[in-house]
This record gives C-alpha cells, sequence and structure tokens, in this order.
C-alpha cells in the first residue's frame, strides 16, 4: 500500500506521529508485564487474563460500531472462522507465550527476539503462497539472524544456573514471533476485504475470549481478590499498550501506508531498551547495540523490499 504524497504534507507528518507514537506504546507492554512481575505474585496467565479483562469491552464496542456503518462489510461463515482463528494465534496464543517467556528474559531481548516477525512472514510467504525470496531479502535474512545472535549471546551468562531458563523463556519468545508472523500473514489477505479497524476489534475480540476461557478453564486463582497493583498494572498496560497502540496503528496506516507505518514502527525495540534502562534498571551492553542495529538494517531491508514489489 503506497501512500499518498498529494496529500497535504502536515497529513503525512501526522501519520509519522501517530505511528511512532503507537510504536512506542507498544513497546511499553514489556515494561508492565516485568514491572508486575518484579513488584506482585501475579503469574503470566492472571496477568494475561485481567489485560484482556480491561481491553475487551473497547474492542467490542468498536466491533459493534464498525458492524453498523452504512459501509459495512458483512462476514461471511468462512471470514469469521479466520477472523476467531487469526485473532487468538496473533493475540492469544502469542501473547501467552510472550507472558511467561519474560518471567525468565529481559524486556530487552524480548522485544529483539520478537521483532524478527518480518523475517519469518517473508519465509512463510515464500512456502506457502510461492513468493520468491529476492537475492537482497536473503542478505537481509543473514545479516537480521546475525544480530539477533550477537545481542543473545552478549546477554547468555553461561556460568549462571539460570542459563536454562534464560534459553527456555528465549525460544518461547521466538516461537511467539512466529506465531505473531502468522497472524501477520493471515490478516494480510483478510484486512482488504474486511477493513483493518473492523478486523483488528473483531480478531482482539475473539483473542480476549479465547484467553479469558483458557483462565477459567486451568486457573483457580480469582480475579477478584489480587493487590491493588496488580490491577494497577494490567488496567495501564491494557489501555496504554494495547487498545490505544492498536488503533493509532490502523490510523497511522490510513495516512502513510503499512510499509511507512511499519518503517516508523521499527522505534519499538530502541524504545523497549531505553525504557527498561530507566524503569526496570536493566543494562545496556555494546553486543546488544550491535545486535539491535544489525536487525533493524534487515527488518528495514525486506521491508523497503516489499514496497517495491506493492508499487
Amino acid at each position: 500500500m503506497k501512500s499518498d504524497f498529494t496529500k497535504p504534507n502536515y497529513y503525512f507528518v501526522q501519520g509519522v506521529v501517530i505511528a511512532l507514537c503507537g510504536a512506542v506504546c507498544f513497546s511499553t507492554k514489556a515494561i508492565f508485564v516485568k514491572l508486575a512481575y518484579r513488584d506482585t505474585p501475579v503469574d503470566a496467565l492472571t496477568l494475561l487474563a485481567l489485560r484482556m479483562v480491561f481491553s475487551v469491552p473497547f474492542f467490542l464496542s468498536a466491533a459493534v460500531f464498525s458492524s453498523n456503518k452504512t459501509d459495512n462489510v458483512k462476514f461471511t461463515g468462512w471470514q469469521w472462522f479466520y477472523v476467531a482463528l487469526i485473532g487468538c494465534l496473533g493475540y492469544y496464543v502469542s501473547s501467552l507465550l510472550n507472558f511467561i517467556g519474560l518471567q525468565f528474559v529481559s524486556a530487552g531481548i524480548e522485544r529483539l527476539i520478537l521483532f524478527i516477525y518480518p523475517t519469518l512472514s517473508l519465509l512463510m510467504s515464500a512456502i506457502i503462497f510461492k513468493v520468491k525470496i529476492k537475492p537482497l531479502q536473503w542478505l537481509a535474512l543473514v545479516v537480521t539472524y546475525f544480530g539477533l545472535a550477537i545481542a543473545f549471546f552478549g546477554e547468555v551468562n553461561f556460568n549462571s544456573p539460570q542459563n536454562k531458563n534464560f534459553i527456555f523463556g528465549s525460544i518461547l519468545i521466538f516461537i511467539c514471533a512466529f506465531t505473531y508472523a502468522g497472524y501477520i500473514v493471515g490478516s494480510g489477505k483478510l484486512i482488504p476485504k474486511i477493513g483493518a479497524s473492523k478486523f483488528n476489534s473483531y480478531a482482539m475480540s475473539f483473542a480476549s475470549l479465547g484467553v479469558l476461557l483458557h483462565f477459567f478453564l486451568f486457573s483457580d486463582v480469582s480475579l477478584l481478590r489480587l493487590p491493588a497493583s496488580v490491577y494497577g498494572y494490567s488496567f495501564v498496560m491494557a489501555i496504554l499498550a494495547t487498545v490505544i497502540p492498536s488503533y493509532l496503528v490502523t490510523a497511522s496506516i490510513n495516512r502513510i501506508g503499512s510499509d511507512n507505518a511499519a518503517i516508523v514502527s521499527s522505534v519499538g525495540p530502541v524504545s523497549t531498551i531505553l525504557l527498561a534502562r530507566i524503569f526496570l534498571n536493566e543494562t545496556i551492553t555494546i553486543w546488544q547495540l550491535i545486535g539491535t542495529t544489525l536487525i533493524l538494517v534487515g527488518v528495514l531491508i525486506i521491508g523497503r523490499q516489499k514496497e517495491k514489489l506493492s508499487s
């Protein structure tokens, strides 16, 4: 999708600012999760369930509103199924893996691993839809994973008994990136048919219901008897790191195009690393900075190549 440069320049700048705000808001999610683990006795499933409890009213309201619009496109039976499936894959399965993994890895390394999802989307598209990967894209894949390896091994302490937990957490985050890439590939086929805002609202609603069903079936924790700080972290995370950025990203795509929005969102890992330093006192190492730079370069190359293919 290409941006319309014939529109007033302020409209494009507005889109960039909106995309930037959305990326920064999204990057705070890992910070709130780590703060909740540090300051409260909450577990991953309970924290995720509370995030959905506080966010689902907004998504359900937006879903109803979008369905009542005069230009609304009604779902077919299969579209209902695919929206539910893709939504649960992206924000139920992925989020659960992410929240569990964050118990064992830093917020910075979590964001770096998760940010490789465009490379996984590229590989999925090549395997499923037979999209040819160009030589420069292969180079970008190598650069991205080389950067991830540098950041990863720069943080591993092989003499620490916690090393196994770190590797386990990293694997969970990588699987999360894989499932989220599946969400991106699948949503890319549905959004042009039903609209970005409507898709986001219903996909997040289905994901929220999936998380809450999982919680009530497998957890014996009461959501009504938790420390006040747990509710505080969950509410702020639901609003600031879930609801607001999901619609900011949609709004930015409408103004500057999906490719430009994706490029602006590359600030996410840098934002997470800086916020983790400020609020969690996580160390920023030279290896992490080198790895972050290489990952950003690789992902941006892939993004620019996709933009050329779609133009």
